[in-house]
């Protein structure tokens, strides 16, 4: 199949995104709409018209102090109640918001206020306002800085008493559904991060026709009000379009800021939210987590078996949603009731006991991680698209998922693959060019086609599969290209592996450079009597080198002789968006990576016997 399209079932924008909040505190005012972990460590709701007094006096607040229609607004914070209520007080008045990620550096900071031209910046704390102040004598442009953590919130709404409600309302009626409400840059993987402007349509397109598919995740089931907890970055825009279309579906909303399991664990724990977007880093350090509770409480092999039933469990049923199978057998159906009891039941109770459905996205999830979720009764929908495209371009359908792809077009959306295999897209959703580029300038769309720039396939019912990117494709000194992705992921999986990054460029054969997780390291040299050592120290050892061997070996399975990985390497220390090596959402920066590890990559090849692992 070459092209693959669902219809759109929700009705197009007329107004903008702030008017949902509006028109859902005039219909609803007391219902929770959002909820905010107070000093007493208790969950209080906030209600549509409380919520809605709030986005109107931070509009008020902001238009009294200069921010007026099509200005944009820069906001450098952790993901918390506050961005929230600046993003629809900025659209209120019809402003644009720019994110900024709070871990960004001063030179990074500077280049997006600059090209997004922000007259205006809204830092979460004094660290964030130091960085924008260490580069405001380059910008002209920009006139204010408030701090959160300073009391700007009540700063603005003090600020804008005296600005009468008709003249908010006014500036609310003229933005229109093709206004820009915000401007996304992309991480920035490949050179600077370029500038995505998106309309209150798009986040709206995107947004409803999901929440309309999805109806038994966004909706009402048996009394219970749909909730989740958003933890991803703001910043990114998957986090951005959760936001949205928890609040235009009604869907009780709550801020994290912090992924640390030290924080994010607990309040998982007590807001027990009924379904949980995410990355796969999560899941699979959750799987990690549990595995090696698991082993040291003695009973890694009981465990391990209830990770085998799961998967199959889920994979008989997902057989049986597409005609191949009769489903689980009764034998397996047992021994998964067993499982139930003894380990799915806890799994769950680590997001809280209630979720049943998660959303991922970001990077690709491995199918058996996928199926393990599955069958410990957390269906883990996997979706693919870019800042773009307003993140989801393909998600996997509730009803029928298959694991291990990024599953149908959204409703409304087309997906096709071109004849070099790369994977386009159309659809409302797709933004309109970078900002800034001209028509001549700017080539990722053609006719209202959005090249994505990733490499894909489509299967027989229409789900997309990605096997790489374009810029990334190694084309070894024989000849052969190798998408490095799928063996990444598969060595990644392996509790041991932090990070795996394929090279192989020009070289005889495909190597990789790996990190080592410490948690996982320590617990490994524990399980096994070993001193513990850092991964710094570690690395020579033998056995440890023997066991990444292994995964390895099971990584090159996926692919020919010519693709495997013939040799790796360990490295020191894991890469960091500090150095430069990852991108605010924690995609390797290659190029920077190759030329921070030259000595290691080189060291690779420099070796007689090139199946041997390369020890450093």
């Amino acid at each position: 199949m070459r092209e693959s399209s669902v219809p759109a079932l929700a009705e197009p924008l007329r107004t903008g995104l702030a008017d949902s909040v509006f028109a859902a505190a005039d219909a609803t005012p007391d219902r929770p709409a959002l909820a905010r972990l107070g000093p007493d460590g208790a969950w209080h709701d906030i209600g549509c018209a409380q919520f809605r007094d709030q986005v109107l006096a931070t509009a008020k607040g902001l238009l009294h102090q200069g921010i007026r229609f099509g200005d944009r607004v820069a906001l450098m914070s952790r993901t918390r109640y506050e961005w929230t209520v600046l993003d629809y007080a900025l659209w209120t008045i019809g402003a644009q918001s720019v994110p900024l990620y709070p871990s960004a550096s001063a030179e990074q900071a500077r280049w997006i206020l600059a090209d997004s031209q922000a007259v205006a910046c809204i830092v979460e704390h004094e660290d964030h306002a130091m960085t924008i102040g260490s580069v405001c004598d380059a910008l002209p442009g920009l006139r204010r800085i408030w701090q959160l953590d300073a009391g700007a919130m009540k700063e603005l709404a003090q600020a804008g008493r005296s600005v009468p409600t008709e003249l908010i309302d006014r500036h609310r009626y003229s933005v229109a559904p093709q206004s820009v409400a915000t401007v996304v840059y992309t991480s920035g993987t490949t050179g600077r991060p370029k500038g995505c402007p998106l309309t209150h349509a798009n986040l709206a397109a995107e947004t409803d026709n999901l929440t309309a598919r999805y109806q038994e995740v966004f909706s009402h089931r048996g009394g219970e009000a749909p909730s989740t907890l958003l933890f991803l970055p703001l910043a990114h825009v998957f986090g951005r379009v959760v936001q949205v279309a928890a609040l235009r579906a009604g869907v009780l909303l709550a801020h994290e800021p912090s992924l640390a399991p030290a924080d994010l664990l607990p309040a998982l724990a007590s807001f027990r939210p009924t379904f949980l977007p995410a990355v796969p880093y999560i899941f699979e350090k959750l799987l990690h987590r549990a595995r090696r509770a698991a082993e040291e409480a003695g009973r890694a092999g009981a465990f391990e078996r209830a990770v085998e039933v799961a998967v199959r469990y889920a994979g008989a049923v997902e057989r049986e949603s597409f005609g191949d199978g009769p489903g689980p057998s009764t034998g397996l159906r047992l021994q998964h009731q067993l499982y139930e009891r003894l380990v799915y039941g806890r799994i769950r109770a680590v997001f809280g006991g209630r979720a049943r459905h998660a959303i991922s996205g970001g990077s690709a999830m491995n199918r058996e991680l996928g199926l393990f979720f599955a069958g410990a009764g957390i269906c883990v929908y996997e979706g693919y698209g870019l800042t773009e495209s307003t993140a989801a371009a393909t998600a996997n359908p509730p009803d029928r998922p298959r694991f291990g792809t990024v599953g149908l077009p959204i409703p409304g959306t087309t997906v096709r693959i071109a004849d070099d295999g790369e994977v386009w897209v159309h659809g409302p959703q797709v933004f309109q060019g970078y900002l800034g580029a001209s028509d001549s300038a700017d080539l990722t769309l053609s006719q209202g086609w959005l090249s994505t720039g990733d490499l894909g396939h489509l299967d027989a019912d229409g789900y997309l599969s990605i096997t790489g990117r374009k810029k990334e494709i190694i084309v070894t000194s024989s000849g052969k290209s190798v998408a490095p992705a799928v063996l990444e992921d598969r060595v990644r999986m392996h509790p041991l592996v932090s990070q795996c990054i394929v090279v192989g460029d020009n070289r005889p054969y495909v190597a990789a450079l790996l990190t080592l997780d410490r948690d996982a390291l320590g617990h490994w040299q524990r399980q096994r009597g070993k001193p513990q050592l850092r991964p710094a120290e570690a690395r020579t050892d033998p056995d440890l080198h023997a066991e990444l061997q292994r995964a390895v070996g099971a990584a090159n399975t996926a692919v020919s002789r010519a693709e495997s990985i013939r040799s790796f390497r360990i490295l020191a220390a894991e890469f960091t968006e500090q150095q430069g090596l990852l991108t605010p959402s924690l995609k390797l920066r290659r190029q920077a990576v190759a030329e921070a590890c030259a000595k290691d990559i080189a060291a690779l090849y420099g070796s007689s016997e090139p199946l041997a692992p390369v020890l450093i």
